[in-house]
């Protein structure tokens, strides 16, 4: 398994040695904590839970400190500690190898390499309440014949025969964005493992300072 939680810090450009200029999206991935592992006996399947983000305890919620093993102590005076630092995101990754990670185990971006092939998965930019032009990317309406309010309406959403309704699932203005994406197959253009920086070819879902998943390519 190769999956990392990480920040977008933002956009840039890197040359290669030809000169040729490749748009790079730069996260900052890691380090992540193995903070529990899953397995089809207790749990019905495999997987691998990670934390990003280290905080301090006071804002984590006492179950959020139970999980990790943060809490000060019980009530006999014990301490509980699973050798976790208190994080502030947990994600779940599925894999068939579970049994080989180990609760409290550091994982960075040298697992990646240079040229290999991920996803990336994020939350895109909210919009906000948008209209059918600027979600849907409709025309909008003519602008002559006398018509002052119509030029971005979406027109009739009725059907021209048979049903007497609205069409389920008939684009029209609502939230737009702030919705799950994955960018599938970008590349591994660059790693700093001392900074926990990864540079990823082209353009990532969400804003700056977004929180991102980094996973091998499903369809690579």
């Amino acid at each position: 398994m190769k999956g990392l939680i990480g920040k977008k810090v933002g956009m840039t450009q890197v040359f290669d040695d030809a000169g040729v200029v490749t748009p790079v999206t730069i996260i900052q991935a890691g380090p992540c904590f193995v903070t529990q592992v899953k397995d089809v006996e207790n749990d019905g399947y495999t997987a691998v839970q990670l934390g990003f983000g280290e905080v301090s305890t006071k804002r984590l919620t006492k179950g959020q400190q139970g999980h990790l093993g943060v809490l000060k102590s019980d009530k006999k005076g014990r301490r509980k500690n699973k050798g976790i630092p208190a994080v502030r995101h947990l994600r779940e990754f599925r894999t068939s190898s579970a049994g080989d990670y180990q609760v409290g185990q550091a994982l960075t971006v040298e697992q990646f390499t240079i040229g290999d092939k991920v996803d990336v998965i994020g939350k895109t930019k909210g919009r906000g309440f948008a209209g059918v032009v600027k979600r849907h990317g409709y025309a909008g309406g003519v602008r002559t014949h006398g018509q002052s309010d119509r030029w971005r309406a979406p027109g009739s959403i009725g059907s021209a025969t048979e049903m007497a309704r609205v069409p389920k699932g008939k684009s029209m203005a609502g939230r737009m964005g702030n919705e799950r994406l994955t960018a599938q197959n970008l590349e591994v253009v660059r790693i700093d493992a001392e900074r926990n920086l990864i540079a990823i070819k082209g353009a990532v879902p969400g804003a700056k300072g977004g929180l991102v998943i980094i996973r091998d390519a499903a369809k690579g």
